[in-house]
């Protein structure tokens, strides 16, 4: 059972880490398109919906939706590249054309996100401090359930101090000599 205490949260700071280091991944791949200076017209090709159901145990149901849209472009030597992004303009349909951003070298990591970098930093370390909001609890609650499992208080073991025959720092002082 305590194993749970331990095996629980670490799930937990590992998905966050992960996320974390994608996040800034995706991050670095859009600041690196939109100052690469390569730019194209790239068309709409679909546009679909995920949607993801969370439960917060009370019975309340939070229904989350997000908006996917793939295009396709060519780069400056002509070769086709086609890309998938969440979270674009809802303004955006079938056949509708947008300009990308782009690098030469990893042209599929492309954005049709217009340039917003105060933004996208704002929004960047806002995200991360809720994920090391979220890695503190984790490790908090770790450390107080090794202090709750751990032997240090003397609870399981009548005589080595801190248990509830044991009067502690006050010598030998029993209930009866308190006022």
């Amino acid at each position: 059972m305590e194993f749970l205490f331990y095996a629980v949260p670490s799930v937990i700071a590992a998905v966050v880490v992960f996320s974390a280091v994608r996040l800034l991944q995706r991050q670095t791949e859009i600041r690196n398109a939109w100052n690469s200076g390569f730019t194209a017209e790239a068309r709409c090709l679909r546009t679909y919906t995920t949607t993801q159901s969370h439960s917060n145990g009370n019975g309340h149901h939070h229904t989350s939706t997000t908006l996917h849209h793939v295009y396709e472009f060519a780069t400056r030597e002509g070769r086709p590249v086609r890309f998938e992004e969440s979270n674009g303009p809802a303004t955006t349909v079938e056949g509708d054309f947008v300009t990308v951003y782009y690098t030469a070298e990893r042209p599929e990591a492309a954005t049709a996100h217009p340039p917003r970098p105060a933004a996208m930093t704002a929004n960047t370390i806002a995200l991360l401090c809720v994920f090391g909001l979220i890695l503190v609890f984790c490790f908090y609650f770790m450390a107080t359930a090794h202090d709750m499992f751990s032997d240090d208080f003397g609870w399981d073991d009548p005589g080595t101090g801190g248990g509830y025959g044991d009067y502690g720092d006050y010598g030998d002082l029993s209930p009866d000599d308190l006022p």
